[in-house]
């Protein structure tokens, strides 16, 4: 189990790092055409609404739900149980998201009036955020088609995850990162509004990852002509689990969308600077704590299913000691390094060092709560493979309103950097909670080799912290360099910092064993 635990983390991690990087070099491009304009911000929010539903429908809370019954008919009923499972889970979710696809495009200046309400408002008052509005709610009938397509991509890569392959569903973003990076390259010139090119961007990159997912599919003989079935057995139990898992899984990505919604009321260019600032917490949360909280949740439901308690215990430690050897050292890399490495990926074109600065400090609150982000999604998967989504959803409900109480606190005195601020701790939170409840339920409590690959992973982290600042410049000094120059700096730096860290981890204890589930 260790071994394929680990195989599959690697492969995951692998594409997933392939995926991130041209996700960094996207938003390169992005930074040079659109900087934290006023269009940035449109574009920003026109592609995170149908993003945050993709959380809801598909890749969060859908697939947390999925899962664990389809690993439940995979261990105990026949494939052709199993097939129409499959076939009735994706014509129940297709016909769903079809029509909340053509809703939201219909609707879409109210559903910009919903999650952009301060340019609402604009509009309604002659304000200066008209234009924006009215921009948005033309670009939101571009990027909102993209919900259909990706959630039955998701759907098809639980499959393939539950099966054990995890290399296609992986690589999949890699495309939508292309087709938008195509769409700017080529095309920008095209648009008066060169942002219209990235959503065209968007939509295309939905239909071309829904595309690259059927042969895999077919090759493992599971693609199903897609039926309607609401009343199905399983399909009823995916609903139940599913409907408190919206909140249990989703409420990072919801406190993300209503820091948006709160940014719309501050001065032009926050929404972005929060934007470049989540896009550098994604990088590291993904490749490590998305890939892992994947990774372990079909072994989880697997002994779950076949009453292995004390494996299902391992499984969860071994998934808490591989985000904190991995998340812990990101996290204090990333405060430390913020601005070097908003001005090495986007400090050109229309982004200009002051949008640098104001986003290293939403960056700086994002990555104080990143070992949380990571810690939700290992812990959560505890809840979800057992089949219980309601404790999550107890835990998400109290979260999101800590996290707006936050949000109300913080805003005034700190601008965005204060709705950032809201969202770290309110993970803080909700993490402490979920273990709490796993922890009282008798199903996982931290090993004493989980404390101790803690101790040393801070410890380790502190040496690499006090190494990368001795050796840094300064401010200014970052500021007055050549790109060139700068981009060798952070690598070295980097690069060093890792090796600190691992010749640390090493010289107080950190064995290969520890890496091991069992």
């Amino acid at each position: 189990m260790a071994k394929g635990l680990l195989k599959s983390g690697i492969i995951f991690s692998a594409m997933t790092l392939v995926s991130r990087v041209l996700g960094l070099v996207r938003d390169v491009v992005i930074a040079n055409l659109l900087g934290a304009s006023a269009a940035a911000d449109v574009f920003f929010l026109t592609n995170k609404i149908p993003n945050f539903l993709r959380r809801l429908f598909a890749e969060g809370a859908f697939a947390q739900a999925f899962v664990p019954v389809l690993t439940e008919y995979k261990e105990s009923r026949s494939l052709d149980e199993t097939k129409l499972l499959i076939a009735r889970v994706a014509g129940t979710l297709g016909t769903i998201v079809m029509i909340t696809t053509i809703l939201g495009v219909i609707g879409s200046p109210v559903v910009i009036a919903l999650f952009g309400t301060g340019w609402f408002l604009d509009y309604l008052n002659g304000g200066p955020g008209t234009a924006n509005y009215l921009l948005a709610s033309l670009m939101l009938k571009i990027t909102f088609p993209y919900l259909m397509f990706i959630a039955i991509t998701a759907l098809a890569g639980a499959v393939l995850n539950t099966w054990g392959r995890f290399g296609a569903a992986a690589f999949t973003p890699v495309l939508l990162n292309i087709s938008m990076i195509s769409a700017a390259i080529f095309f920008a010139d095209y648009f008066e509004q060169p942002a219209f090119a990235l959503a065209w961007g968007v939509f295309f990159g939905g239909i071309v990852q829904f595309i690259f997912q059927l042969p895999f599919l077919h090759k493992a003989g599971l693609i199903c002509r897609p039926r309607w079935g609401w009343n199905d057995p399983g399909v009823k139990k995916i609903r139940l689990l599913m409907l408190p898992a919206l909140f249990g899984v989703s409420v990072s990505q919801i406190n993300l969308l209503l820091d948006t919604v709160l940014a719309s009321f501050l001065q032009f260019g926050s929404i972005s600077w929060l934007y470049y600032s989540d896009r550098l917490l994604e990088f590291p949360l993904g490749l490590f704590g998305i890939a892992i909280a994947t990774v372990i949740l079909p072994q989880l439901s697997k002994e779950h299913v076949n009453a292995g308690k004390q494996d299902f215990a391992n499984t969860m430690d071994w998934g808490i000691r591989m985000v904190c050897i991995l998340g812990i050292p990101s996290s204090f890399g990333l405060m430390l390094l913020a601005e070097p490495m908003l001005m090495v990926l986007f400090m050109r074109g229309e982004f200009s060092a002051f949008d640098a600065a104001q986003s290293r400090m939403s960056l700086m609150a994002y990555a104080a709560g990143l070992i949380c982000f990571m810690w939700i999604k290992v812990l959560a998967s505890g809840f979800f493979s057992r089949q219980d989504t309601k404790t999550p959803v107890k835990v998400g409900i109290y979260a999101m309103v800590l996290n707006m109480v936050f949000n109300l606190l913080l805003i005034v005195p700190f601008k965005h950097v204060g709705l950032a601020m809201a969202t770290s701790l309110s993970a803080l939170f909700n993490a402490g909670c979920l273990y709490y409840f796993l922890h009282k339920q008798g199903v996982y409590r931290l090993s004493t080799v989980g404390v101790m690959t803690l101790v040393r992973v801070i410890a380790a982290s502190c040496v690499m912290i006090a190494t990368i600042y001795y050796l840094m410049p300064t401010r200014i000094e970052w500021i007055d360099m050549e790109l060139v120059m700068r981009a060798f700096w952070l690598a070295g730096l980097i690069g060093v910092g890792a090796a600190v860290y691992l010749l640390s981890l090493f010289a107080i204890g950190l064995r290969l064993c520890h890496l091991k589930a069992a």
